[in-house]
């Protein structure tokens, strides 16, 4: 048993603090690993991992590909336009031409919410959520979380305040869902266009002023317009926004001196965060992109194997490393 209740990892929506526990200090093993000048162990050695993108990521895929490679599974790489879906074949028939060749686990990201449950329901294979439309993205939750901890420690009664483009943000509703079931306090701010309704039935405060929202924040995380979600204009033009809501110098000095600045990426400078902002000492954007290795190493290595293995220590990934290079 390896402390999680399912073998996919499809949303922080009704997982318990005891199953984040379990991943965040498996992540927290694993986090060392990368520090090592051989940043490999031979966790998984001998599982199979594909990679299915059927949407452009550079952060996701990358630390995808990243923590599965440091475990030493093989991995496989497909996107949509490389792939036979190009063709007309559907996702389900992609899925299980992939589940035939004895695959351990699929990472997918897709454009309709609700894909990865789909996957779920048909494969024997493990499926990771690596974001499904406007719905979840876990370990994007998970990662944001990680840091948020390894920052303020514990997070029962901690602010945080998520400002931007809340209705088509999948990394909005992970960390919403996350961060309350550990206790912590979450506004949500935003044009009231880009607030989904009743999204206070989620255990969050809407606030529509932005001094307001970030003046007693412990952390604040800072999304973008999610345009290419956008049916319709929902502010008037981006410049307006960075005016309204975009995260300045001066709207960090309406923080207070500890608050912690985090963004998910891509991030579009000048809008909804200032370059000056966004590079600043308050900002913990690449400590955020580091954990999601650690993050996702743990999720993956939890699904194949469990926690009852510890992390294969430096020398194995040494010893593992030189015999590797005897194989010729």
């Amino acid at each position: 048993m390896n402390g999680l209740k399912s073998k996919h990892l499809l949303g922080l929506e009704g997982m318990t603090a005891e199953e984040m526990g379990v991943i965040l200090d498996t992540a927290a093993s694993f986090r060392e690993i990368s520090e090592r000048p051989v940043k490999k162990v031979p966790a998984l050695r001998g599982k199979t991992i594909v990679n299915l993108f059927f949407e452009a990521s550079t952060r996701t895929r990358a630390s995808f590909e990243l923590a599965e490679k440091r475990l030493s599974a093989d991995t496989v790489n497909i996107s949509k336009s490389g792939s036979s879906v190009a063709k007309g074949e559907s996702l389900r028939d992609t899925a299980e031409n992939l589940q035939a060749m004895k695959i351990d686990v699929i990472v997918i990201r897709h454009g309709a919410a609700g894909a990865p449950h789909f996957l779920a329901s048909l494969l024997e294979a493990s499926v990771v959520n690596a974001g499904d439309g406007a719905h979840e993205h876990p370990t994007q939750g998970l990662l944001d979380i990680f840091t948020l901890k390894g920052r303020l420690g514990d997070l029962k009664g901690k602010k945080v305040t998520i400002i931007g483009d809340i209705a088509h943000s999948r990394v909005a509703r992970s960390n919403i869902f996350g961060l309350t079931t550990l206790g912590a306090e979450v506004t949500v701010c935003g044009p009231p266009t880009m607030i989904p309704p009743r999204i206070e039935e989620l255990g969050v405060k809407v606030e529509m002023d932005l001094r307001r929202a970030i003046e007693d924040a412990d952390a604040v995380n800072v999304l973008r317009i999610q345009l290419e979600r956008q049916k319709v204009n929902l502010f008037p033009s981006l410049d307006e926004y960075a005016v309204v809501y975009g995260i300045n110098r001066k709207r960090v000095a309406m923080m207070k001196p500890d608050c912690i600045i985090m963004h998910p990426g891509p991030i579009n400078r000048g809008v909804e965060i200032t370059q000056d902002v966004a590079d600043s000492d308050r900002a913990v954007i690449l400590e955020q992109v580091t954990n999601g290795v650690a993050v996702r190493m743990a999720v993956l290595y939890l699904l194949c194997e469990g926690v009852q293995k510890e992390p294969p220590p430096v020398d194995a990934a040494v010893e593992e490393e030189k015999t590797d290079s005897k194989v010729t």
